[in-house]
């Protein structure tokens, strides 16, 4: 039986899967917990793997591929040392970088056609002129700029040749998907200078042995990929899927044949792991605003979902901004949540619990939105993430995005598709997983509830234009 292993490090931990190779069954796991902020040093993640993987987990496994949050940057000096924390995707200090960096090359529309993503504070190109302009003694030392997943990718390797692959690369703000090359004059417009990039490898492309102390003799090491895209991987997702996904972050996206370059900055233009496109929509508040709702009113988590399915559609007329960490799509970085339509009548625990369900998923159905609105075909919705086992959240989804939305099973989606990548460069062919089970919730549209969330947006957009 040949084992293949999986790692998801994440913005708050990592997650470690060993399943079989030719069928995907699951044989162990294990995990563990990330210190919290948005900047980190990337020995965390290390240790974490580490630690992750005691107890002899990975014992026996015969390739591995790392997937990891997307955008972080890891600068390194000469040496290979890590010359500061890395900034992480949802640290929104070079909000106004980004606004600068979207002028100086002439606009939305020109960042569309040369990268096929408009820059927003969560992109490393941002944090790089962010780090140029606030940090000019450590900009001097940065040899090397690599993302999270290059990193621990590079460690495992033995810190030899450090690779990436062209989805996670295609977050990065100097990435041309459509093209397949990184872009100097965007590097050196973000860093006033060249810096050196990951080697981007072939999707599916064998790499080198585990050679680090604490783990075992592992034969290969595949190139890795950004979360999501591991994600979709995970689901074996195909064109006319999109995959709504609630985790820290708030994501939609969608495997197209075709790159896509959205002027308006909605949707960005990554590419996958396989050697598709994967536009996708991303919001800075998801599931922690459901967290953030029960500590709002004093209950677990199991009863704030409770309160929710006992409220009516609408919440009786409130309304739940949840930018609650500033947001990025829309691009407001420096907003805050708001409730509207409060009154003596209204202003209750179900209807509050149901408010903050509805606001959360008004902003990804508007990311699907915006995936149509760009030519992607949504034939399915599959709605995955921690906020996707609470029984609230699956019941009210097919009310906001009034189409009929598929639940597959709970699993490590994004560890598991790093686990498929690895089996997939083990045996030069893609592995035949044995599908996901799946429960399928109706359409059952609630049109006035997006149309309160759309007014409440737009007013808020406009107070802090």
């Amino acid at each position: 039986m040949t084992l293949v292993a999986g790692v998801d490090s994440s913005t708050q931990g990592t997650k470690v899967v060993v399943r079989r190779a030719d069928t995907g069954a699951l044989v162990r796991e294990g995990r563990a917990k990330h210190p919290e902020g948005t900047e980190i040093d990337p020995e965390h993640w290390w240790t974490a793997l580490l630690s992750a993987a005691e107890s002899g987990l990975l014992d026996g496994v015969a390739a591995i591929g790392v997937a990891a949050q997307q955008h972080g940057m890891v600068a390194l000096d000469g040496d290979g040392r890590v010359v500061r924390p890395a900034l992480l995707w949802n640290d929104t200090r070079s909000a106004t970088a980004a606004a600068d960096l979207v002028t100086e090359l002439g606009g939305p529309k020109a960042w569309a056609e040369a990268v096929g993503t408009v820059p927003v504070a969560s992109l490393t190109v941002t944090k790089l002129r962010w780090l140029a302009e606030h940090e000019p003694d450590n900009s001097r030392r940065v040899e090397r700029v690599l993302l999270p997943h290059d990193w621990l990718t590079w460690r495992l390797t033995g810190c030899g040749e450090a690779v990436t692959d062209r989805g996670d690369a295609s977050g990065t703000g100097y990435y041309a998907p459509d093209r397949g090359e990184y872009c100097p004059d965007l590097l050196r417009l973000a860093f006033g200078r060249e810096v050196g990039t990951p080697r981007v490898a072939a999707p599916f492309e064998p790499g080198p042995a585990v050679d680090a102390t604490g783990l075992p003799p592992i034969g290969v090491v595949s190139a890795g990929t950004g979360d999501n895209m591991a994600a979709a991987l995970g689901l074996d997702v195909r064109p006319g899927d999109v995959v709504v996904s609630l985790g820290t972050s708030g994501t939609a996206f969608a495997a197209t044949d075709a790159a896509t370059a959205d002027p308006s900055g909605q949707v960005a233009g990554f590419a996958d792991a396989t050697g598709r496109f994967l536009p996708l929509v991303c919001t800075l508040n998801a599931a922690r605003a459901l967290t953030a709702g029960a500590a709002m009113l004093g209950v677990g988590l199991e009863e704030f979902d409770a309160l929710a399915r006992s409220a009516p559609a609408g919440a009786q007329g409130l309304t739940f901004l949840p930018y609650l960490d500033g947001e990025r799509t829309p691009n407001l970085p420096d907003a805050t949540g708001r409730i509207d339509g409060m009154t003596r009548a209204n202003l209750a625990p179900p209807n509050i619990a149901r408010a903050v369900v509805e606001g959360m998923l008004c902003g990804l159905a508007d990311a699907v939105d915006a995936l149509a609105g760009e030519g992607v075909p949504v034939r399915r919705i599959l709605l995955i993430g921690g906020g996707a086992r609470s029984r609230a959240v699956r019941t009210i989804a097919p009310q906001i995005f009034g189409r009929t939305v598929t639940v597959p099973e709970p699993g490590e989606y994004v560890a598991d598709g790093a686990a498929r990548q690895a089996a997939w460069a083990l045996a030069g062919t893609a592995p035949a997983w044995e599908p996901r089970l799946a429960e399928d919730h109706e359409a059952a549209p609630v049109p006035e509830v997006r149309d309160r969330y759309a007014a409440a947006r737009e007013s808020l957009r406009s107070a802090v234009a």
